[in-house]
């Protein structure tokens, strides 16, 4: 006779999902194939258990299906189910390993987004994209340019208003095929800023009706785009005990390597989300051109740190800083002030 389920494993992809089931005993009972049609049904019969899936593409969207079902779900970084697979890796073996880390009373696990955080995130990614091909098309005509013997100077802005008034006073150097192609890199320019205008009014307008993004943006270095990053990123507080541990999950704290009892810190361990660090650290960067004409105790500190460390290390250390204030803000209904966080 079967013994009832207690943890399933998914493996996810797109058409065929291979899924384990395992007891309250830890054997493993059961092993199925199934395609993307049938998964669902599979779950629906199930008796209410514990659903774990490593944290990939789509991986929210069943895990919000599924926790419709009665079923509690629990993401894992696939970096923390590797190594419960045994032998050589394959579909089922990592299905069964998921089931094997599930378990795990040290296991940490990955909040599952809801659907509005999705959509913060996905307005996000196509913004960074937009900023990222505005910045190779700018590299690249600069490039292009200089061929020519023009050059522009460095930065987006500079090359905004200075483009056209440069293509005019060197005409003489292009022809009228290569001013034309150059007009036409220029007009496509105008078109990835109109789409990052766009990407950029809707998360600011999205800020300011979000209440959770009106208490973050009352911390020094951080704005509607770091504001809704956070809310998009961070869909359970709970997940972590304190703001060091936030700090930690962005990848703002020294790197460790020690052994035989001697600590041996190193730079930022970089750890988490890239994209929510990196603005994290520019809000700080942004922060620090205005300490010198401030007296308050944040300003005080923050001269004190640049003047012993410099300004990258004392970048990092403000968004640590902040990271840690942002965690307090977004489990409590507090704001920052400058003498602290008040309610």
């Amino acid at each position: 006779m079967q013994q009832p389920l207690s943890v399933v494993g998914i493996d996810l992809a797109k058409r065929v999902f291979h899924v384990a089931g395992m007891d309250d005993k830890g054997k493993i009972v059961l092993r199925k194939r199934l395609t993307r049609e049938a998964l669902l049904p599979f779950i629906a019969r199930l008796p209410p258990v514990v659903i774990g899936m490593e944290a990939c593409g789509g991986a929210h969207y069943w895990g919000r299906r599924f926790r419709q079902y009665g079923h509690t779900v629990k993401l894992i970084a696939p970096q923390f189910v590797k190594p419960y697979v045994k032998s050589n890796k394959n579909d089922p073996a990592d299905a069964e390993a998921i089931c094997e880390a599930v378990t795990r009373p040290t296991m940490r696990f990955v909040p599952l987004k809801e659907v509005d955080q999705q959509d913060l995130q996905a307005l996000h990614r196509a913004r960074e994209r937009v900023v990222k091909a505005r910045t190779a098309l700018v590299n690249e005509t600069r490039g292009l340019l200089a061929e020519y013997g023009i050059v522009l100077p460095h930065s987006v802005t500079k090359f905004r208003h200075a483009f056209l008034a440069t293509l005019e006073a060197e005409q003489a150097k292009l022809t009228p095929l290569s001013t034309a192609f150059f007009t036409q890199l220029y007009e496509e320019f105008g078109a990835l800023e109109k789409r990052l205008a766009y990407y950029t009014a809707k998360l600011e307008a999205i800020s300011a009706a979000h209440p959770v993004c009106q208490r973050l943006e009352t911390i020094p270095g951080i704005g509607p785009l770091t504001a809704t990053a956070l809310v998009a990123a961070v869909s359970e507080t709970s997940t972590f005990k304190n703001g060091r541990q936030f700090a930690a999950w962005l990848g703002l704290v020294p790197r460790q390597h020690s052994t035989g009892g001697k600590a041996r810190l190193l730079g930022i361990s970089k750890r988490g989300d890239v994209y929510l660090r990196k603005l994290l650290v520019h809000g700080a960067r942004a922060t620090l051109r205005w300490v010198g004409l401030k007296a308050d105790r944040r300003s005080q500190w923050l001269r004190g740190l640049l003047e012993r460390r410099g300004k990258n290390k004392t970048a990092v250390a403000l968004a640590n800083k902040n990271a840690r204030i942002a965690w307090v803000l977004l489990t409590t209904d507090q704001v920052y002030t400058l003498e602290g966080v008040a309610a």
